[in-house]
């Protein structure tokens, strides 16, 4: 049997144990995952005592990916773009950080959503750690243009500063949302994606009409039973097609899990269990 865990605050509606345990299932492992609260400022000490136990790894979910990235003794090159660990493994080297937040998304929107991302132009709202997540595995997966958007144009275009050691990084470029307006009738993106939480508290974003007229594909990385505000705009304005981010969530757990276990889950049964069990409630 090998534990391990998830880390948050909150954390009680993690849905972590469920897709770990769905993955454990494929290969007849006998895992145990449990939800771990952390209060603020007290994530290094839940952690440590895991690790005490007999931990073999845990998930790192908000708020605590920075503070996850900052005690790891070693980072992969993701975790080091997006300054943040989702993911550590516990080694004789120590904690070993990485983070899969981004190569979930690549491989919801290749996979299940059927998208082949070379060449493609991305407009991505909202300039916080789970933007940072995604920029490199996008860029990888070749995309060959990426725009942040974020209300405080000066944090976006920070952090298009920061992120200098990712392939393609000078096509990484930031705007307003004002800029937007003026953009409208002159470029659109093949996909928008929503990295904020602003549709949690019921706001729409100040993303034009034509510009999701325009686009392909409209990904909101929030999921819910009903499509989120950012879809409802989407399909509002004549949008080809949206998602929320479920599909990403499952995603980032296998790559999670490969970590752990050296061998790499299905995903597409456990996100249609998980879909049917989410929209029924």
């Amino acid at each position: 049997m090998k534990y391990f865990a998830v880390i948050g605050h909150p954390v009680a509606h993690s849905r972590s144990p469920i897709i770990h345990q769905a993955f454990a299932k494929q290969f007849g492992h006998e895992i145990a995952y449990a939800r771990l609260h952390a209060a603020p400022g007290g994530f290094a000490d839940v952690l440590a005592a895991f690790q005490a136990a007999g931990g073999h790894g845990v998930n790192v979910t908000l708020p605590f990916k920075l503070d996850a990235y900052a005690i790891c003794s070693e980072v992969s090159d993701r975790a080091k773009s997006a300054a943040a660990v989702n993911t550590i493994v516990f080694s004789e080297r120590g904690l070993i950080g990485d983070n899969t937040d981004g190569l979930g998304l690549v491989d919801d929107l290749s996979g299940r959503l059927g998208l082949r991302l070379e060449g493609l132009s991305v407009l991505i709202c909202g300039a916080g750690g789970a933007t940072r997540g995604v920029i490199a595995p996008l860029f990888e997966a070749g995309c060959r243009h990426i725009r942040v958007v974020n209300r405080d144009v000066q944090k976006a275009k920070q952090l298009c500063i920061d992120i200098n050691n990712v392939p393609h990084h000078e096509a990484l470029d930031a705007c307003s949302y004002s800029d937007l307006q003026t953009l409208k009738s002159s470029q659109g993106f093949d996909v928008l994606i929503n990295a904020t939480s602003a549709g949690l508290a019921g706001q729409r974003l100040d993303v034009p009409d034509a510009m999701f007229a325009k686009s392909r594909l409209a990904y909101d990385m929030v999921y819910a039973a009903k499509p989120t505000v950012f879809m409802q705009q989407a399909m509002h304005a004549g949008c080809a097609e949206s998602s929320d981010g479920l599909g990403m969530l499952v995603g980032q757990a296998a790559h999670a899990y490969a970590l752990w276990h050296g061998v790499m889950p299905q995903t597409a049964q456990v996100y249609k269990d998980l879909r049917a069990d989410i929209d029924g409630q």
